[in-house]
Formats: structure tokens, C-alpha cells, sequence
């Protein structure tokens, strides 16, 4: 388990992926933004959906309840998804790279 965060946490400062963790940070701060203000919830509410939303697990415990946010998920799945599979793609390579150099 150390193995995988000690990983995980030189991929987040890897110059080459740079570019894929912000645009995923970047799509949770603005869905965490965006569902806090539209849906009312807390804002740890708000990037726990965002997070189970863009991994595909979707639990149903929290749901847009307003137009705006059933409007607001709608683009935030679209857009979000593809790029939480990249990053999900770019850390594997990233891993598959470290095992070859060693």
C-alpha cells in the first residue's frame, strides 16, 4: 500500500503528466463549485459526487435535484469522464514505465 502512494505521489509532480492532473483537478474543483452552489450541499457533499460521479460508481446517495444542477451534471459527465479515464490511463502508464526502469 505504501508502494502505491509513494507512486501515486511522484505522478502528481511528474512534469510529463502535469498537463492531465491539473485539467482532473481542475474538473473536481469546478464540479465542487458548481454542485455546492446549485444543489446547496456541503462542500465536501459537493466533491464526494464529483469523485464517485467521475469514477462511474454513482452510489445514489446524493442526486441533482435542481434544473441547473441535472443540466450542470449532464456536461459534467460528458466532459469529466474522458478525462478522469486519461488521468486513470496516464498514472498505469506512469507505473508501467517506473517497473521497466528498474
Amino acid at each position: 500500500m505504501g508502494n502505491i502512494i509513494k507512486s501515486l505521489g511522484y505522478f502528481l509532480v511528474s512534469n510529463k503528466y502535469r498537463s492531465i492532473v491539473l485539467a482532473t483537478l481542475a474538473m473536481l474543483a469546478l464540479g465542487t463549485i458548481t454542485f455546492h452552489f446549485a444543489e446547496g450541499w456541503r462542500w465536501f457533499d459537493s466533491f464526494y459526487f464529483c469523485v464517485i460521479t467521475l469514477a462511474t460508481v454513482g452510489y445514489g446517495d446524493f442526486t441533482p435535484k435542481t434544473d441547473l444542477g441535472k443540466i450542470a451534471v449532464i456536461f459534467y459527465i460528458i466532459s469529466g469522464i474522458g478525462i478522469f479515464l486519461a488521468f486513470v490511463q496516464a498514472y498505469f502508464e506512469f507505473i508501467k514505465e517506473n517497473r521497466r526502469k528498474r
